[in-house]
């Protein structure tokens, strides 16, 4: 499965914001968009002219970088999306959200997205069950995501059970770090969710 494989810091000074996909790095002082907060390349300094295209673009990029989502799997998220009834900006926010990986790292099991897709690749986690190994796998309402018992010894979640608590966990989840569980029990919606895009300009961009 195609993934990108570049530098992640590139695509936040390119966003001209922290995407947060370095963990703890990213708080760091260390963060290069700390050191050099302008794009990357040899015209990074350049001043540009923010078309209504180019803010759209630049939206869907950054929402896509977020989640880890290359161009045509984002596209086929947005068409179903957009199938749906409902706002079509929030639909495609809540698919995303309901990926497996992002829940794992939503509940405190991983530094990151990447570093949770790696855990959920590696086959260390269940859904109601059943091993599952596709970060891709979406996730549904009563849903039980659990660590595998081969794995629960393993440094990142003896990690995540140390730091339990230090970071807030999204109301339509439930994350129980003793067992190393995570319970869903809603969908999530637009308030709650806090990935900070203009889905509407995706919206746009995708509707010409």
């Amino acid at each position: 499965m195609a993934r990108y494989t570049g530098a992640d810091c590139k695509r936040c000074r390119r966003e001209k914001q922290k995407l947060f996909l370095k963990g703890a790095k990213c708080e760091s002082a260390k963060c290069p968009i700390e050191i050099r907060p302008y794009p990357p390349g040899e015209h990074g300094r350049g001043r540009t002219k923010d078309s209504e295209y180019l803010l759209q673009m630049r939206e869907k990029q950054k929402c896509a970088r977020i989640y880890g989502v290359l161009e045509k799997q984002f596209r086929n998220y947005y068409e179903e999306a957009n199938r749906k009834s409902g706002k079509t900006g929030e639909n495609l926010l809540r698919i995303l959200e309901t990926r497996l990986d992002n829940v794992v790292y939503r509940a405190g099991f991983a530094k990151s997205r990447d570093h949770a897709r790696q855990l959920v690749r590696h086959g260390h986690f269940t859904v109601n069950g059943v091993k599952t190994d596709i970060p891709s796998a979406r996730v549904a309402v009563n849903d039980i995501i659990q660590v595998r018992e081969s794995a629960r010894n393993l440094v990142p979640f003896q990690v995540a059970q140390a730091e339990a608590g230090d970071k807030t966990v999204p109301a339509w989840l439930e994350s129980i770090p003793s067992s190393l569980r995570v319970l869903v029990h809603s969908m999530p919606e637009r308030p709650v969710i806090d990935t900070q895009v203009q889905e509407q300009l995706i919206v746009e961009l995708y509707s010409k």
